[in-house]
């Protein structure tokens, strides 16, 4: 099992939900952790319950993702895991998008994680290890009405990572993506904490609890793809 204590990780998408749940548990194992979102406030408040360093950063942007980096190696001196978590939909008939809705989509899920990787590779490289996970979605492997935007974005976020797996895996980098279904957070303007949640959706600490899994396996080991559903969601 591969121990997490003062290894450097950095999670976007950090201040609520998924990412936060994912920055907080990674704290709790020993890591330090890089906590970057949009949102100051929140972002701060997650910061300090984790002792992380906090980056207000938007992962669409080349140089703030070049900045994530930079000022992590800078602050620790290293870098052992990036979470590439930040994501962002909403859901409409094909013909009702805006154009301006699409490019949110795409920008935020497939060129965030683009840029976050392709700022990180080199560094990870150097070092000859590192794991790169991926929180994409089980529409990334499926499609449904109302969901042309989203699950495109999902389906080439999955490409993106797919593809980079086989590119990193001789340089000794980890690169791993999980699916989740139904997760109960802030996610396409819902309210989290609904009492009927607890049993129709995961929480956000179950992904957590999966990328704590992946991250733990042994070092000759990597989990490339792990899906996870509410038991009482169909496919």
């Amino acid at each position: 099992m591969t121990d997490l204590t003062n290894q450097v990780a950095i999670v976007t998408g950090a201040s609520r939900g998924i990412g936060r749940a994912i920055a907080t548990l990674l704290a709790l194992q020993g890591a330090q952790v890089v906590c970057v979102a949009r949102s100051e406030d929140e972002l701060l408040e997650v910061a300090q319950k984790t002792n992380g360093l906090p980056i207000v950063a938007d992962v669409c942007d080349e140089q703030d993702a070049r900045l994530i980096v930079s000022e992590t190696l800078s602050r620790f001196g290293r870098l052992d895991i990036v979470v590439c978590n930040a994501g962002v939909g909403s859901f409409n008939l094909l013909e009702n998008f805006s154009a301006e809705e699409w490019d949110r989509m795409f920008d935020v899920n497939v060129k965030g994680t683009f840029l976050l990787c392709k700022a990180a590779l080199p560094h990870l490289k150097e070092q000859q290890r590192g794991h790169i996970i991926g929180i994409a979605s089980d529409v990334s492997k499926r499609t449904f009405a109302h969901g042309t935007a989203y699950g495109a974005s999902k389906y080439a976020q999955h490409a993106v990572l797919d593809a980079l797996r086989k590119e990193a895996r001789p340089h000794g980098i980890k690169v791993s993506v999980i699916y989740p279904g139904l997760v109960d957070t802030y996610f396409n303007e819902s309210r989290p904490g609904a009492p009927d949640k607890q049993h129709t959706h995961l929480q956000p600490l179950d992904v957590a609890q999966a990328v704590r899994y992946v991250l733990e396996a042994p070092a000759h080991v990597v989990v490339d793809e792990l899906m996870l559903h509410p038991v009482t969601q169909e496919w």
